[in-house]
């Protein structure tokens, strides 16, 4: 399974926040989509960053409802991994999992097109086993 195939599967498009809003806009969007993360961007194209709810419960802990007031730009994961959209889902899902990360815009040269999850990857590797099962279970009963 291709990460294009995961995308065509997945209903509405990239929730983004532009840099300048606070961490307390971002609290407020996260909930409001019931969503785990933002990409941090001005134009919805450009990838600056991510948000999730780890990097806002993590800096919570450490400091308080202070930091809540604070640009996303200083909460944000800078470090972005992408992957394209003929990567396979086995690679995204190693990558994913080595890097200890749950949340990856799917790029077209420096163009976001959009986000796919851990949780997304999974998902169409279960129903891809599922087929294969089928396929084989059918082989097998002589169908």
């Amino acid at each position: 399974m291709l990460v294009n195939q995961i995308l065509k599967a997945k209903a509405g498009g990239v929730v983004t926040i532009a840099p300048d809003a606070t961490v307390r806009e971002a609290v407020e969007l996260l909930a409001a989509r019931r969503i785990g993360a933002l990409v941090v961007s001005a134009d919805g194209k450009v990838v600056k960053g991510i948000l999730s709810e780890r990097d806002i419960v993590r800096e919570l802990g450490k400091r308080g409802t202070d930091c809540l007031d604070e640009k996303v730009t200083a909460m944000m994961t800078r470090a972005i991994y992408g992957c394209a959209p003929g990567d396979s889902a086995d690679q995204v899902l190693e990558t994913m999992t080595t890097r200890r990360f749950r949340h990856m815009p799917v790029m077209e040269g420096n163009q976001m097109i959009g986000l796919i999850s851990i949780g997304d990857v999974v998902a169409a590797r279960l129903s891809e086993l599922q087929l294969e099962k089928d396929a084989l279970t059918g082989m097998i009963m002589g169908h």
